[in-house]
């Protein structure tokens, strides 16, 4: 049995006020937050962080590198 798919509209959004205060813990600059994917981006350090059930997970070890197209 399959699991449902999830649209960007059903994921738990990230607090835009956390959103005000994270940073990249590698470039320490700014994040962006891509709802379609779940991820922080920081365009800097060319990583994405996932967001899980609305939780940043902010460890470099679980930041996937960012490819040139992105």
């Amino acid at each position: 049995m399959s699991e449902p798919s999830t649209s960007a509209a059903d994921r738990p959004a990230v607090d835009p006020r956390l959103l005000e205060v994270l940073v990249c813990p590698v470039s320490r600059a700014p994040l962006t937050y891509d709802r379609e994917r779940s991820e922080l981006i920081s365009k800097v350090a060319r990583l994405a962080y996932p967001v899980r059930d609305g939780v940043p997970i902010m460890l470099p070890e679980e930041a996937r590198a960012l490819d040139e197209s992105e």
